[in-house]
Formats: C-alpha cells, sequence, structure tokens
C-alpha cells in the first residue's frame, strides 16, 4: 500500500444523484494511499449512486454536514453526477463547507459537474479549471478559465471532466493532496513554534 496520505482525513461531499464511479474509485485511490475517507451528506443512511442515467448503489454516509467541520478534514473531494452539486449548490451549509477548504488553504478535488459547487461558493476567481463541458460558461461567469483537459492542477485544486478522466485524476489529486496537506502542516509547526502572544526571546536589554 502507498502510504503518501497516511494518517490524513478527507472529506467526501455527496449526496443523492452522485455519479457512482466519480465516488467510489477516487476514494479507493485515496485510501490505497493511506488516507482516511468520510462520505458526508445532507441526511444519515445511504445515498443513491447513478451510473449514467441509471440507479446503482447505495452508498453509505458516514457523517451528517451539520454534524463536522472543514477544520476536521486535511482535504475535500467533490465527484460529479448532475443531481448531485445541483442539490448541494441549493444548501447554504454545503456551500459554505466548501468555501470554507479554500479560505483555510487546504487541497480540494473536483470532477465532471462537481466544480458546480466551486461556482456556487465563488472560489474561481482567476483560477483556470475543466469539468464537464456544460459547465464551461458558469465557470467563465464565476471568474475562472475553462480548459478542455483530462485533469487540471491549479494551485491546490484538482479538477476533471469525466469517469473517463478518472485514472489521470486520482494520481493528480493523490499527488496534489499530499503536497498541500504537507505544505500546510509545515505552515502550523512554524505557527505553533512561534505564536504571536509569545514571541522568540529577543537580546535582554540593559534596563531589565
Amino acid at each position: 500500500m502507498e502510504e503518501g496520505l497516511k494518517g490524513k482525513k478527507v472529506a467526501i461531499l455527496a449526496t443523492d444523484g452522485v455519479e457512482q464511479v466519480e465516488l467510489l474509485e477516487p476514494k479507493a485511490a485515496l485510501e490505497k494511499a493511506g488516507a482516511k475517507t468520510e462520505v458526508i451528506s445532507l441526511k444519515a443512511g445511504t445515498i443513491q449512486g447513478m451510473n449514467h442515467d441509471e440507479k446503482g448503489d447505495q452508498i453509505p454516509v458516514d457523517r451528517v454536514l451539520a454534524d463536522v467541520s472543514p477544520a476536521d478534514y486535511d482535504a475535500l473531494l467533490l465527484p460529479g453526477g448532475v443531481a448531485n452539486p445541483d442539490k448541494l449548490r441549493t444548501d447554504r451549509r454545503a456551500v459554505n463547507f466548501v468555501r470554507d477548504f479554500f479560505e483555510r488553504d487546504k487541497p480540494v478535488a473536483a470532477i465532471c459537474h462537481g466544480p458546480w459547487m466551486l461556482v456556487e461558493a465563488g472560489v474561481l476567481e482567476g483560477r483556470t479549471v475543466t469539468s464537464w463541458p456544460s459547465l464551461k460558461t458558469d465557470i467563465e461567469n464565476a471568474g475562472g478559465s475553462w480548459v478542455d483537459s483530462a485533469v487540471q492542477a491549479d494551485q491546490k485544486l484538482v479538477t476533471s471532466r469525466k469517469p473517463d478522466d478518472i485514472p489521470q485524476f486520482n494520481a493528480k489529486m493523490v499527488q496534489t493532496f499530499g503536497r498541500g496537506i504537507s505544505e500546510r502542516s509545515v505552515d502550523e509547526v512554524v505557527e505553533q513554534s512561534f505564536p504571536a502572544s509569545d514571541p522568540p526571546p529577543g537580546p535582554i536589554s540593559a534596563g531589565a
């Protein structure tokens, strides 16, 4: 087993209508790399997976959105499926959850229709992303640049177009999550070493 993400927690935000393969295959790749994943949804129990237009499996939900915080996770995965992000983007808590990962500078990956959540969260200004082609206008209207590419990385954001791109998406996601989490961890160590309330000692003045 690869262990580039060993000990890290990745949130997978999804609801009914999620494209099954876009959730399960990236989830498996993250776990192979050592991460712990949790499927988070609007309700407890299971969510309905889809295989394009056909119903797939019931996918177990690990945590309910109301009970979690982005602070609990190191990275975020947003799978696609048309109905999935279309439902999530009407939920204020879900949109805020996604936005908070960007505000905390944590890695995020989104595939197919998943970038709709990035549009709704208002985090695409100046970013270059890819997606299912029908999202191009939405992404450009949100200030992003759209490219027709199997996978696109912009800083700590990884995006992809469709299920056929999952191998490239998984590879870039695992690489970017590993690098992005490591960078954040280093920053945290620096902040913890010299907190603002307790600066490193300086020279003792003569009058001390």
